[in-house]
């Protein structure tokens, strides 16, 4: 083979290579685009309950970070985001169990999204067997950490007849301060008000209204 042929062998496999190499770098970037989120990050997400969406939207990337925040280093959020996934199979083999054991891990750690949640599968029955006395105690504690979601249930528990009078003050306390941007939403909130008022002695509303 004559020197000519030679050089424009090696030329030809030296371009193949430095393709190939450059498609393999390019896919090795694609997969690292996609960053683990922040704990205030994950919490918006979970709070407009977006976050086994956006696992998804991230085609699955995180879910051994996720692991990990969740398990070992038992960031609350975490631990309901992994809990979640793994009580719907959201790029996960589906676990109820084990899911709803991580969501109580986070519950106990305070985060009110998953008091909340605890509380809402209780008074249901959604996962867990229905229980409206570990409801109520887990709605009571999230409606208490400003979760609106759990200071509507609760005064609707209340106003079916269910539950303690001795917690209806409180309730109407901190459902009556909260914010409500919504029209609509803020109307029906003042009805449920009025609906559990009329289960109150004045005395108590007076100081509720305080």
């Amino acid at each position: 083979m004559s020197l000519f042929f030679k050089t424009l062998s090696r030329t030809v496999i030296t371009t193949c290579l430095l393709i190939n190499t450059s498609e393999v770098f390019a896919e090795t970037s694609d997969l690292q685009a996609v960053q683990i989120y922040s704990q205030d990050e994950l919490i918006k997400l979970i709070n407009k309950n977006e976050h086994l969406t956006r696992v998804k939207l991230d085609d699955c990337q995180l879910v051994q970070d996720i692991e990990a925040r969740a398990s070992k280093m038992k960031i609350p959020a975490y631990q309901f985001l992994y809990g979640d996934m793994l009580a719907y199979a959201v790029c996960v083999e589906r676990d109820v169990d084990l899911g709803v054991y991580y969501m109580r891990e986070a519950a106990d750690q305070g985060l009110a999204a998953a008091l909340e949640q605890l509380g809402r599968y209780y008074q249901i029955g959604q996962l867990v067997q229905r229980d409206l006395d570990k409801a109520i105690v887990y709605l009571r504690e999230a409606a208490s950490l400003g979760n609106l979601n759990a200071q509507i249930r609760l005064v609707d528990i209340f106003n079916a007849g269910l539950g303690s009078p001795r917690d209806f003050e409180d309730a109407y306390r901190w459902l009556n301060s909260a914010l409500i941007y919504d029209k609509q939403q803020h109307k029906e909130v003042e009805k449920k008000l009025a609906l559990l008022a009329e289960k109150m002695p004045p005395s108590v509303l007076a100081r509720a209204k305080k």
